[in-house]
């Protein structure tokens, strides 16, 4: 399960309605290689699935992950901070051994 923070929930509603992003379209959360640490995240709106894809709904957002990346993201939270010293987007994830000091990037 791919968990979403109620402040991450809020920010990706107010970008569906400001995007005019329609029903069909889901948030897709990667973990891709690269960073300081090793693998770093993606996450973009799509509304076309693929083979093997994941999908959850939390809160009443779909997240949707293809397989190899959910075996990193499992009991992940995605979270939103705003503000001056936010940090936007982020994932709190347990499964994450290390993190790079800019936080953008993990290791298992």
């Amino acid at each position: 399960m791919i968990k979403v923070a109620d402040s991450a929930k809020e920010r990706i509603a107010r970008i569906r309605e400001r995007e005019n992003y329609g029903d069909r379209h889901f948030v897709r959360v990667e973990v891709l290689s690269g960073g300081c640490s090793g693998l770093t995240y993606s996450m973009t709106f799509d509304n076309e699935s693929r083979e093997n894809d994941q999908v959850f709904e939390d809160k009443g957002i779909k997240i949707v992950t293809d397989l190899k990346s959910f075996l990193y993201l499992h009991n992940t939270t995605l979270e939103f901070s705003g503000g001056l010293n936010g940090k936007g987007f982020f994932f709190n994830n347990p499964n994450a051994a290390r993190t790079c000091a800019c936080g953008e990037s993990f290791s298992l």
